[in-house]
């Protein structure tokens, strides 16, 4: 079970940073059959709702980031997670951050290693010998006792903070918008990709983004193939899903099925306010 207050496990490559860099490349769209879904389809409105703005519009990114840290860590005061750090036991090391940057997975070694370069007398700098040491462990060999003090330390600092939003954009948001956005996909669909890669990668195993979005579309086509936007993003979610539940740590799917499942069935595809949604139990608002 999902404990409040902690995030969840995540990428499952070490390489993740490279393999999503060079994601517009490599998620070229595959032939798919259309899926006979019995969803709904969405009005002439929600399609020209979902044209209207994207997930990288300023209102709809910063509802992205309360949606995601509901999530992660019960709270959509996503701001106060530049400082959160802990090991929660999934074989990946620290998780820390508002995107959850993990040592095990080589991400939080390239903020780190940013953070230097914008700031060399930073908190962390003595620790980038380790990160690089443990980068695809679960090991704190070089990092314990001093790294958690140090990193709540440097989370103080406006340009770590900014180096975290500069990394947020460039590995995860950015690619995975992107990549909505090829797909013919509205604001809620661009958010379905973003908040699958933040928590599952995309490195080359059955349970990466990637292999999601092949999933899907292999029961339905996307809106940039001529396919119905609400039938593709339910066969997304149901990969989603199954994707989840082959990871204990990820089991509990209420982040899809009382959260990104509501507002599509509500035919929201453009995220738009007053937004009610539960994870793991608890209720949210954004009015």
């Amino acid at each position: 079970m999902h404990a409040p207050h902690k995030r969840t496990a995540r990428r499952n490559n070490r390489s993740v940073r490279v393999a999503l860099v060079a994601l517009g490349l490599t998620l070229t769209a595959i032939p798919a059959t259309a899926f006979a879904g019995t969803a709904p389809a969405p009005t002439a409105v929600h399609h020209q709702e979902a044209a209207a703005t994207g997930l990288d519009d300023p209102a709809k990114k910063d509802i992205a980031m309360q949606l995601v840290s509901s999530a992660e860590n019960s709270s959509l005061d996503w701001k106060a997670q530049y400082g959160y750090i802990e090991d929660i036991g999934d074989g990946r090391g620290y998780t820390a951050g508002i995107i959850g940057f993990c040592s095990g997975t080589g991400d939080m070694l390239d903020l780190v290693e940013l953070y230097t370069q914008r700031e060399p007398g930073n908190s962390l700098a003595e620790y980038l010998p380790a990160l690089r040491d443990v980068d695809g462990t679960d090991s704190h060999d070089g990092l314990d006792p001093g790294f958690s003090e140090a990193w709540e330390t440097a989370a103080g600092d406006p340009a770590f903070q900014q180096a975290q939003n500069d990394e947020r954009d460039r590995v995860y948001f950015d690619p995975s918008v992107g990549r909505g956005k090829s797909d013919g996909l509205g604001t809620l669909g661009q958010f379905a990709y973003y908040d699958a890669i933040v928590m599952h990668g995309d490195g080359g195993d059955s349970t990466s983004f990637g292999s999601i979005r092949e999933r899907a579309l292999a029961r339905a086509k996307p809106p940039s193939q001529g396919g119905d936007e609400v039938t593709y993003l339910n066969a997304f979610l149901d990969a989603r899903v199954w994707a989840m539940k082959q990871e204990e740590a990820h089991s509990d799917t209420s982040r899809v099925d009382t959260a990104q499942r509501v507002f599509l069935e509500n035919g929201n595809l453009n995220l738009d306010p007053p937004l009610d949604w539960k994870v793991y139990g608890d209720s949210f608002h954004i009015g």
